[in-house]
């Protein structure tokens, strides 16, 4: 409730085109991550900035309780019961990769919904929107594109949710685990804070390079019912990470990535 609005911002962000201006030269609607929460708010109302909540909730619930409440028992699992001692870190790695997995894998649909829902702007007097929450959106969907469009962009999903995971839950239980190890420090709240600033910043680094290829993967639509589709649908997760990856490595930041100022929404949701 209380990120989404950045949410938002960060999907505007990375969804706008230049256009050319009177003199010909092309210009951003959104310039930055408060700029754009304020132009949002400006032009569409200040509830706009919550556009696709409902479809956050049912997110967070599915994919959030799914990928922390799994994490235990399948680490248990693959070391086994009768373990005893610290649980090695590629083990505590792969547990939080397959949880993150299998949470997407359930949790895709809410996540495609509240993308496509924060990416409609301000429509032009008389157009009428796609979908009227996240409910008519699910069966819009389902009714003009099918069911399996619910899970349309699930295999970067996967691949972007499973690392993103892994750096989360992984690094919290080894950072606690070596706070705990420290003289002084007992389990309490204060090492649990220390513990989940560090998981937030591996988060941050680890995650953010296939956080902005996994975010186009809802975007890349059926272009016979979506006008938002992405000119090459057919493009691939491996096709789309090199290209990011040549265009910064060459310092020719796509738009998508050129808003330095979606860092500071990435360490907010993180921590």
């Amino acid at each position: 409730l209380c990120t989404i609005p950045l949410d938002t911002a960060k999907v505007r962000l990375q969804l706008q085109k230049k256009t050319a201006s009177g003199d010909g030269v092309s210009v951003s609607k959104y310039r930055g991550l408060m700029g754009t929460v304020v132009t949002i708010a400006r032009e569409e109302g200040l509830w706009a900035l919550w556009n696709g909540v409902i479809a956050g909730l049912h997110r967070q619930c599915i994919y959030g309780g799914l990928r922390i409440g799994l994490y235990d028992p399948v680490k248990t699992f693959l070391v086994g019961s009768d373990f005893v001692g610290d649980i090695p870190l590629y083990q505590k790695i792969f547990a939080a990769l397959l949880t993150g997995a299998i949470a997407i894998v359930v949790a895709n649909p809410t996540d495609l919904v509240k993308v496509r829902l924060q990416a409609e702007g301000k429509l032009p007097s008389g157009v009428p929107r796609r979908y009227y929450g996240a409910l008519d959106a699910y069966c819009t969907i389902v009714r003009q594109e099918g069911l399996g469009a619910l899970w349309t962009g699930l295999g970067p999903n996967i691949a972007r949710n499973a690392i993103v995971n892994a750096a989360e839950l992984a690094s919290y239980d080894q950072v606690k685990e070596t706070i705990l190890k420290i003289p002084g420090f007992t389990d309490n709240i204060f090492t649990h804070i220390l513990a989940g600033l560090g998981a937030g910043l591996f988060a941050v680094c680890i995650g953010s390079p296939i956080d902005v290829v996994g975010f186009l993967s809802p975007l890349l639509l059926s272009a016979k019912n979506n006008s938002l589709a992405a000119p090459n649908i057919s493009i691939s997760l491996y096709r789309l990470t090199t290209k990011v990856c040549c265009l910064l490595l060459l310092k020719k930041q796509p738009a998508y990535v050129r808003n330095y100022e979606e860092c500071a929404y990435l360490i907010l949701i993180s921590l």
